[in-house]
Order: structure tokens, then sequence, then C-alpha cells
């Protein structure tokens, strides 16, 4: 979606600045938020699923679109999560009274967030997005409970939610898979070659000191004759 920064008139770009600001500095309990350098006009936020509902344990990332006739407009919201709600259509459009027909300019952007947090305490089944969200709400809520928390678990704790980045994913270092020869260090092929000369080092230089004894007797044998010899003479 395109930006409306250089559609807003210059205060109205302040006063979302200054309220931005404030968000971040002090949010909302459960709800944090990611404000844009770029683009203050798009809000990004994760809203922690609240307890005692199917939404427990998860984070939703959401995000709201200031328009170019705000704040005589209500923003837009979207939830990034994938969420089994009634009213969250399919595309994550959110379907709330503050965001239309209730929004006034004064309310601010606190008010919308703490107001979409409430929504996944209460649900609204007569302004359904979701219509089977909806039905199933108010005609079997057992199932709606299950399928709201099967989403929740697969689509809103971990891996994009929050959860530590595993540590294969991203660029990895080059090398050759397959082709144990290009690899670096020494092969599995000449390991038992290296431990093999190693062995024939460790009898050659045995070999070489038995040698050296021999010869060293030999020596001193011939100098004790060569004394004998003498003195005979």
């Amino acid at each position: 979606m395109n930006s409306n920064v250089e559609n807003l008139p210059p205060h109205i770009l302040r006063l979302v600045y200054k309220e931005i600001s404030a968000l971040a500095a002090d949010p909302p309990e459960g709800i944090k938020i990611y404000p844009s350098e770029e683009d203050i006009t798009e809000l990004h936020t994760a809203i922690e699923g609240p307890e005692g509902t199917p939404f427990a344990g998860g984070i939703f990332r959401m995000r709201l679109v200031l328009g170019k006739d705000f704040p005589a407009v209500p923003p837009k919201g979207y939830f990034l999560t994938k969420i089994f709600h009634p009213n969250v259509g399919h595309k994550g459009e959110i379907c709330v009274n503050v965001l239309k027909r209730d929004w006034k300019a004064e309310l601010g952007l606190r008010h919308i967030l703490l107001t979409i947090k409430c929504l996944l305490i209460h649900p609204n089944p007569e302004s359904a997005l979701n219509e089977e969200a909806g039905r199933l709400l108010l005609e079997d809520y057992a199932e709606y409970e299950s399928r709201a928390r099967l989403l929740t678990e697969i689509h809103a704790m971990g891996g994009t939610s929050g959860a530590p980045q595993d540590p294969n994913d991203g660029p990895q270092p080059k090398k050759h898979a397959g082709d144990p020869t290009k690899r670096a260090g020494p092969s599995a092929a000449a390991v038992p070659a290296v431990l093999g000369n190693g062995a024939n080092g460790a009898s050659t230089t045995s070999s070489n000191s038995n040698s050296s004894s021999s010869t060293n007797n030999v020596a001193g044998k011939k100098k004790a004759d060569k004394k004998r010899a003498l003195r005979r003479l």
C-alpha cells in the first residue's frame, strides 16, 4: 500500500508523529509498537492474545494504515497474522465500529488499539466478515473455540510471531555438499592414511633407534679390542 505522507498536511504529520512516539514510549498493556521512520502513516503492532480466549499465548501482528483524509476518516486495520475470528476477513481486514461509524478524530490511535484487543475477548458476530466463524460462535462455541485455537497454534505461536530465529535460517557458508574431497580439512579417506603414516613414522623411528644402538655397541667393542692389543705390545 502506498504511503500517504505526502498527502497529509504538515500539522497532521506532526500530530501523528507525536502520538506514535508516545505510544512507543508507553504502549498499552499487551501491545508492542513498531513505528516506521520512513512512513509514519503505516503503524505496525503486535497484540498478545488475551488469557481466557482461544487466542491466548499467540502474538498477532497487525497494522494500521492512515489514509490521506486522516483524521477526518478513520484508519484501516489489518491483521497480518492469520486468525479465525468473526470480525476479521480472509485478507486480514478488521471490522469494528471504531474504524467505521463510531470514529471521532479525538479518539486517537491508542483507543483503536485497545478496542481491537478487546475485540479478541468479545467478538461481535452481528457484524461478521468471517461468516463461518460468526455462525460457529453463535451455534457451536466449542467448535469455534477449537478452530480459533488451532489457527492460533499454527500461525501465532513461534515462527514469524517472535520466536528465536532458527540458526539454520538465512545465508549459509558455501560448501561442496556431497563431495568430501572438496571440504575443508582432511577427507574421510585421508584420515586412515594420515594415521597410517603416523604409525609407520613411529616404527621407522623405533627402527632407527635400534640401528643406532647396535652401531654404538660395535664401535665400543672395536675400541676395547684396540686397547687390549696395545697392552700386549
